[in-house]
């Protein structure tokens, strides 16, 4: 199912912008494996476009076909030589066949947390050992989940709507608040997001509302470390942000595994 309609899509760039230093790091680890990467829901390329402007070629892998379309978007408007260096795929992180071996592959910004069952992750990894070259390596990151907003969202109506952030639609010019409401299920390790979409014209009033709900499966440290040896692969590092600073509980999970 695709999780982002076209104006969900077009919006994306706007509300959901990375974690600190995400692109950055992920430029360099895709430096120093040297092409070719294969990035695993690349989404409308927010990563993949720095990646392929450092001289790294990429394929990008989203089984959302409205990103992908932002994608190819801000791709026709790249120099040539940058397009050349890039491959859009729609597929799905699961279950694909590229046909060729990567030294890389990543998976940014927590999309590894979409897959909500074990054995969707468990089909993943295996897809993706099966895609990487000897010594090839996994880099991804995902939140380590918060103890103390889990227990305080864990309620049957989650936690109140609160103003996320704003910004202006390209299309219409007009202001758009984003709100956004949470939800922590323990019993199946899920968080349940609804992001709420209101247009405003000129004088304040709402002309538009988008609901947009997201549901993620968390990951707790020695979980995301036990599926990944389980799946052939050996923790070379886990930071605790983009800086490669130490792991610390509540913060970020960023591993480094190569193939075992």
């Amino acid at each position: 199912m695709d999780e982002y309609d076209r104006q969900d899509a077009l919006y994306y760039d706007y509300y959901s912008t990375g974690v600190p230093g995400d692109v950055a790091f992920y430029v360099e680890e895709a430096r120093k494996a040297g092409s070719p990467v294969l990035e695993l829901g690349c989404g409308t390329g927010r990563i993949l476009i720095p990646v392929a402007q450092a001289g790294v070629e990429i394929v990008g892998l989203d089984r959302a076909p409205s990103m992908l379309a932002v994608a190819r978007e801000k791709v026709a408007q790249l120099p040539r030589d940058v397009q050349e260096r890039i491959s859009l795929v729609e597929g799905d992180m699961r279950d694909f066949a590229l046909g060729r071996g990567f030294t890389l592959v990543m998976i940014p910004y927590r999309a590894f947390l979409h897959l909500l069952t074990v054995e969707d992750q468990k089909r993943a990894l295996r897809s993706i050992r099966d895609h990487l070259v000897a010594g090839g390596r996994l880099v991804l990151n995902v939140f380590d989940p918060s103890l103390e907003m889990i227990v305080a969202h864990r309620t049957s109506l989650g936690s109140a709507l609160k103003l996320d952030s704003e910004f202006t639609d390209p299309a219409t010019g007009r202001r758009v608040l984003v709100w956004d409401t949470r939800e922590y299920q323990t019993e199946e390790q899920t968080l349940r997001q609804y992001f709420v979409f209101e247009e405003l014209d000129e004088g304040g009033n709402v002309v538009a509302k988008r609901f947009n709900p997201l549901v993620l499966r968390y990951l707790f440290r020695y979980e995301m470390q036990h599926l990944l040896e389980l799946s052939g692969f050996r923790v070379e590092a886990l930071y605790g942000d983009f800086a490669r600073g130490p792991f610390r509980s509540g913060r970020e999970q960023v591993w480094v595994a190569a193939r075992a």
